[in-house]
């Protein structure tokens, strides 16, 4: 009884609750003063009184990023007047987290520059959102194959990818003797590859197998090596214990980039990095008897190899200090707990300025004239081939046609072998198959209005940018 009461005593006043539960809107506020507002919004901030931390002027996040935090691929727009720098592998040695070193430059005229190309970093190069195809100018500071063992990859899949209309550019110092130089290995890098770029001549190819070589004298020191589209590079030497390593320095719109490449700390970087905006060199931090039990290198062989191939912490913030750059980065280290403070506090005993790892991979730096700021990009564990991106002045997509059919390069015998695919489609599920290329004798040509749009925005958006970002420099 008691409960049937408290049941109807519910219901009854149901909608009683439901009505007092109904929101109203909240009475205007009088609006806060100006001073209320400043104290709210800007309260604790330095401005002009004190300043805050280790930051220094021009060191902040550009208003134009979509996190202050991150970098995601694919998701921000290089700006007109912006470069951008990517660390792709950033180790002498291989693991899952740190690649062997390379560092793309992007510059806001649609340009890129990639600053060695060490083992595996191809996979971040993938993950980065960045096809193939656009790598077309790849500068090896030594022939350690840390640094250029990707070579033979973007080279050979880059072809297959759509670089069908320019020659892959590789710039690299020679030798004491012309075997030790960047045309040597290049020669023997296409022997290497042989069967692999026979087999793909199936493949539309044009330019895709051709290499420009531009070999520098090593000995030239400050030499421009590329003066193009408002870009110029140069090179200089780096003590390395043999002869032909090099360093370079890119100089577009007012912005200087410094990759020092390996090598003992000299006087040289000094003489031609001076006052670059973002100086990066490789680091070894002074920790050889640890080192010897966690890397498992013995102790003589470590300081053996630091006292005549690379730079001692503390040789590196000296430097750093002498070149006085805006933004002082050290990569080519391994990324360990136990080093990374370390690391901090060598550099720091001579260098007082900003300065950040550029390691792991995947650190992003993104620099103007007036701001620098360096973020850890977020790369995708499993990403996809970005499509080729092509130029479309013309209003055509050119495809050329593969100099070599399956009948050239195999046995017949082999082919007749393969199973009948009526035996191994589902009744109702076998496709079309398209076992010979439909223009064989002739190049495919497609006006652009003919392409479905997914493919006509998905291969030519960065060049439709590129030539905006020209324009806006006044370069077209």
């Amino acid at each position: 009884m008691i409960l049937k009461r408290l049941c109807a005593m519910a219901l009854a006043a149901f909608p009683t609750i439901v009505q007092t539960q109904t929101p109203t809107p909240p009475p205007v506020a009088e609006t806060s003063t100006v001073e209320d507002m400043r104290a709210a919004l800007f309260g604790g901030v330095p401005g002009e009184r004190w300043k805050e931390g280790l930051l220094f002027e021009g060191i902040s996040p550009h208003p134009w990023l979509n996190s202050a935090s991150n970098w995601f691929p694919g998701t921000e727009d290089i700006q007109p007047n912006e470069m951008r720098i990517i660390f792709m592998g950033t180790s002498p040695i291989i693991r899952p987290g740190q690649m062997n070193t390379s560092i793309l430059v992007q510059l806001g005229n649609g340009e890129n520059y990639l600053f060695d190309v060490g083992e595996g970093s191809v996979a971040n190069i993938n993950a980065s959102n960045i096809a193939l195809n656009e790598l077309d100018k790849i500068f090896i500071t030594h022939l350690h194959v840390d640094h250029y063992n990707a070579l033979p990859y973007i080279y050979v899949f880059g072809g297959w990818a759509g670089r069908w209309h320019n020659p892959l550019r590789v710039f690299g110092p020679s030798g004491s003797a012309p075997e030790y130089g960047l045309a040597s290995m290049i020669e023997g890098m296409k022997q290497m590859v042989r069967w692999h770029t026979d087999a793909f001549s199936v493949f539309p190819v044009g330019q895709g197998h051709d290499i420009e070589v531009n070999e520098f004298d090593y000995t030239d020191e400050g030499g421009v090596i590329l003066d193009e589209n408002g870009v110029k590079v140069i090179h200089w030497q780096r003590s390395h214990a043999k002869d032909g390593a090099s360093a370079y320095r890119l100089d577009w719109n007012d912005l200087c980039f410094v990759w020092t490449g390996d090598g003992r700390p000299n006087e040289r970087d000094v003489k031609w990095a001076k006052g670059c905006d973002v100086y990066v060199t490789e680091t070894q931090t002074e920790l050889v008897e640890i080192s010897a039990g966690v890397q498992g290198v013995p102790p003589f062989l470590a300081r053996y190899t630091i006292d005549t191939h690379h730079t001692p912490g503390y040789a590196a913030g000296y430097v750093a200090n002498l070149i006085q750059p805006r933004m002082f980065m050290t990569t080519h280290m391994p990324f360990d707990p136990y080093l990374n403070e370390e690391t901090v506090a060598e550099i720091r005993e001579h260098w007082k300025g900003p300065y950040h790892f550029g390691a792991p991979d995947g650190i992003v730096v993104n620099v103007t004239k007036d701001q620098i700021w360096v973020r850890e990009g977020i790369i995708p564990d499993y990403p996809n081939n970005r499509a080729p991106q092509f130029n479309f002045d013309n209003n055509q997509l050119v495809v050329p046609a593969p100099p070599k059919s399956r009948e050239d390069i195999q046995n017949a015998d082999v082919r007749s072998s393969e199973i009948d695919p009526d035996l191994y489609y589902p009744e109702g599920y076998k496709p079309e198959l398209l076992q010979e290329w439909p223009t064989a004798d002739r190049d495919l040509v497609i006006e652009l209005e003919d392409l479905p749009p997914s493919f006509r925005d998905g291969m030519g958006d960065t060049w439709a940018k590129r030539k905006a970002n020209r324009a806006t420099l006044g370069l077209e």
